[in-house]
Formats: C-alpha cells, sequence, structure tokens
C-alpha cells in the first residue's frame, strides 16, 4: 500500500459518521466537566447569616405570625407547651411543606394523633388525648428538643410571660 493510500484509509476512517459522533460526544464531555468547575467556584455563595436567637413566651394568638409568611421568614411551633424555632426546617414546616399546617401554631395535637393539621383552637391543654397520643407527642418533643432551639413557652389565656435574659440558658427555664 502506498502512502497516499494508506492517508485516505486513514482520513476515511477519521472522518466516518461513527468516529465523527464519538469525537462530538467527547468535546460535549470535557466541555461539561470543565463548565462545572468553573460553575461551582462562581456560584458558592456564602450561606445567609444565622437569625438572632428568638427568647420569649408567646401567646396562640402571638404564634400565628410565625408561620413563616413573614419578611424575615421565620417558621414557629408548639408542642406540649414548648415553643420551637423549627426555621431551619422550613422545607418541612414553612409555607408549601408537608407541615405548613402547624406553623405558628400549637402542633401537639396533630403531631400527636398523626393528623397534619394544626390547632385552631385560641388554647388547647391536649388534656383529652389518649396516654398513648401523650407518649407520641412526648416523643415528638424530645425530637424538637434535640434538633431546634427552644424559643419559650406557650401561654394559656391569663399566664404571664417570663423574662428571659440574654445569658440565660435555655434548659434551666424549661424544668
Amino acid at each position: 500500500m502506498s502512502e497516499t493510500e494508506n492517508t485516505a484509509s486513514f482520513w476515511d476512517e477519521l472522518t466516518s459518521p461513527i468516529n465523527l459522533a464519538l469525537v462530538a460526544v467527547i468535546v460535549y464531555l470535557v466541555y461539561k466537566i470543565i463548565q462545572s468547575k468553573f460553575e461551582r467556584e462562581t456560584e458558592a455563595a456564602p450561606p445567609p447569616p444565622p437569625m438572632p436567637k428568638l427568647r420569649k413566651d408567646l401567646t396562640v394568638a402571638e404564634l400565628k405570625k410565625y408561620d413563616g409568611t413573614q419578611p424575615d421568614g421565620r417558621v414557629l411551633l408548639a408542642v406540649n407547651g414548648v415553643i420551637f424555632d423549627v426555621t431551619r426546617g422550613k422545607r418541612f414546616y414553612g409555607p408549601g411543606g408537608p407541615y405548613a399546617a402547624f406553623a405558628g401554631k400549637d402542633a401537639t395535637r396533630g403531631l400527636a394523633t398523626g393528623q397534619v393539621s394544626g390547632s385552631e383552637q385560641e388554647y388547647d391543654d391536649v388534656s383529652d388525648l389518649t396516654q398513648e397520643e401523650q407518649y407520641s407527642a412526648n416523643e415528638w418533643e424530645a425530637q424538637f428538643r434535640e434538633k431546634y432551639d427552644i424559643v419559650g413557652r406557650l401561654l394559656k389565656p391569663g399566664e404571664t410571660p417570663s423574662k428571659y435574659s440574654d445569658d440565660e440558658s435555655e434548659d434551666k427555664k424549661e424544668k
């Protein structure tokens, strides 16, 4: 075979449709790899600063405004009379989340009974829950205590709020 025939044969193989398609795929994949590395470096925005801790006792009416729809986006809910800041779990408890019905409300009854609906009563003392439901509510409260910050207590009608200082520990007030 002559050199001209070798060159022609090589060129024919290089420009065959399958080889051209494979070269195009390889070039595209290399482009996507390089592009993704540059995007990760430029798009990594710093996380938003944490919200200041909120320490106060609230009535049911005051709690309602913390449903995640306010400009600050804070989400609070109460379980067994303890108010938790669940803003970190906003994808679950905030607007559009599967448990959004609990946001800004006393969630004790709903969590204890397994019904995703917050209490609509002014104050729900949940004294009519069965022993099993009370146990479930206590389990939920324990989980929330491990995962979320305690804000304060849910006030019964006529009850006065406690005064919290910045250096006071949450555990001391909640025991």
